[in-house]
């Protein structure tokens, strides 16, 4: 098994999806153990004098003006645990649990946070032995970090509450660390804070969120590329020549692998009569500049994250130096602001895709295709409710389009008086992303059908490796109506997967 191995500098996205979605095991470098060992001496000497310290001998948020003796230290620390552990709604996934985690861990063995390494060491063998602890949808204002949600992560490093086992069956923390012959852990100061006070949840959905829009774009792409023959569009508006002129990296790589899907066609260019169209709609000529602005919105998302990903993010911290500051650095706004860009970028994404399907389903706006795509056009109605389905999908996307870093509202009592809700936007963002593949899924479905009907033209080679992989996926081709809601979900599965970019490379080699 993958082994990813923490150290003081950060990790990659490859680590997050490695743990969050592979199960890799992981291990912690002798540099970090190190690391912490030294962070906490500092933290230890703090305790022992009787100057107040936030987080070491203070109260938390509003309560920090109390100052803590040393017999009820350890209270407080597992008091801040339990009483934060306050989420609410249906669970959220585990690869979303064990990003979460994973990426505390990760600031923890920064060296930053007065963490025990043994402390560290039980954050990986919880995640190692395949627990998964009970996240709730709601509890994060994404301010003072993910609160709620890294609570309920380290309520179970306490063999308190409930959480999954390997098997999926969820069950008493404590039974499962017993079973797993792990010790719960004894929180001392500051440590209850230190495990909570991160940008953790969004940060790993975000990274999630990359790895699965990267693949959604390539396919966008292809079924852009399909609908353009399926409309016996013209390709000379992908030529590289006019992309070079406005030169938006992802508009570019765009252009380039519709390109690339299209080459050796027989459909593109040709027309059902002797009026040649010069220009082709906005949704077909177009599709590269909507693409490729959202390919360059996840590019700069890309580089939040890896920042993020290299940041040591708690309050207060320690330096080097041996000082332990408070400061803001938990604030969730670089991370919710790009997840909010993505949410847009996508739900605009999801819009040209269903304007080139009504076109294709349209006997007005097709190019001679029958009406919906159906085979007997009265008696059927082919695709006519296909595309419904994707409008209300479409629709949903706008509402989520909705940015959720432009709301805040006040806690504890006006201290925390401003906050991110980049959770918020974490979690729509995911929804937007199942959507948007099942939109791209009813075009793939609509445009090889498309294809289909144009007889004796030959469709690129690309293509009919599409056609040919998507039907042997139990997607069925044009025909009278049939119960039309399992082809819909064997589309979706197709894209989802990956499978339909993968049967596009087969014939083009790697789209950009």
């Amino acid at each position: 098994m993958h082994t990813v191995v923490v150290g003081t500098s950060g990790v990659t996205a490859s680590d997050v999806l490695a743990v969050a979605r592979g199960g890799a095991r992981i291990e912690l470098s002798a540099q970090a153990v190190e690391a912490l060992a030294a962070a906490r001496e500092i933290v230890d000497a703090l305790a022992a004098k009787p100057d107040p310290v936030y987080g070491v001998s203070t109260g938390f948020g509003a309560l920090a003006t109390r100052h803590i003796s040393q017999e009820l230290r350890a209270q407080l620390q597992r008091n801040i645990v339990r009483s934060h552990a306050a989420g609410m709604g249906p669970r959220v996934e585990r690869e979303v649990v064990r990003a979460l985690m994973f990426l505390r861990l990760k600031t923890v063995c920064s060296g930053h946070t007065g963490v025990r390494p043994e402390v560290a060491q039980t954050m990986a063998d919880v995640l190692n032995a395949g627990i998964t602890p009970v996240v709730h949808e709601y509890g994060s204002l994404g301010c003072s970090g993910d609160l709620a949600p890294l609570s309920h992560c380290a309520l179970t490093l306490m063999g308190e509450g409930d959480a999954e086992g390997p098997d999926g069956v969820v069950r008493p923390a404590g039974e499962l660390l017993a079973e797993h012959g792990i010790q719960p852990v004894e929180l001392r100061e500051k440590e209850g804070l230190a495990l909570l006070n991160g940008t953790d949840g969004m940060l790993g959905m975000l990274v999630m969120a990359l790895a699965d829009l990267d693949t959604l774009y390539k396919s966008a792409d292809v079924t852009a590329a399909l609908s353009m023959e399926a409309l016996l569009g013209t390709d000379k508006v992908l030529a590289p020549e006019l992309h070079a002129i406005r030169p938006h990296p992802g508009q570019g790589a765009s252009a380039a692998n519709m390109l690339a899907v299209l080459e050796g066609s027989q459909l593109t260019g040709h027309h059902q009569d002797d009026a040649p169209r010069v220009q082709d709609a906005y949704s077909v000529r177009c599709a590269p500049q909507v693409a490729g602005a959202g390919r360059d919105t996840m590019a700069h998302a890309r580089l939040v994250a890896e920042r993020e990903l290299a940041s040591a993010v708690d309050n207060p911290v320690v330096l080097p130096d041996g000082r332990v500051e408070s400061n803001g650095n938990f604030h969730g706004a670089p991370v919710a602001y790009v997840l909010d860009f993505l949410a847009i970028a996508a739900a605009d994404l999801g819009s040209i895709a269903e304007r080139r399907t009504d076109r294709l389903l349209d006997k007005n706006r097709s190019h001679g295709l029958p009406p919906f795509l159906a085979d007997d056009a009265g008696v059927d109605s082919g695709l006519m409710i296909a595309q419904y389905t994707q409008a209300a999908l479409v629709g949903e996307m706008k509402r989520l389009a909705v940015p959720a870093s432009a709301d805040s509202i006040p806690s504890s009592a006006m201290q925390e008086d401003h906050v991110s809700m980049g959770w918020s936007a974490a979690r729509k963002l995911r929804t937007a992303i199942d959507n948007l593949t099942r939109i791209v899924a009813v075009e793939l479905y609509a445009a090889t059908r498309g294809i289909e009907l144009r007889e004796g033209l030959t469709p690129a080679p690309a293509s009919r490796a599409v056609i040919e992989a998507v039907r042997a996926a139990g997607v069925q081709g044009p025909g009278p109506d049939r119960f039309l809601a399992p082809d819909l979900a064997a589309a979706d599965a197709f894209v989802r997967g990956g499978h339909l970019v993968t049967a596009v490379e087969a014939v083009t080699g790697p789209l950009r």
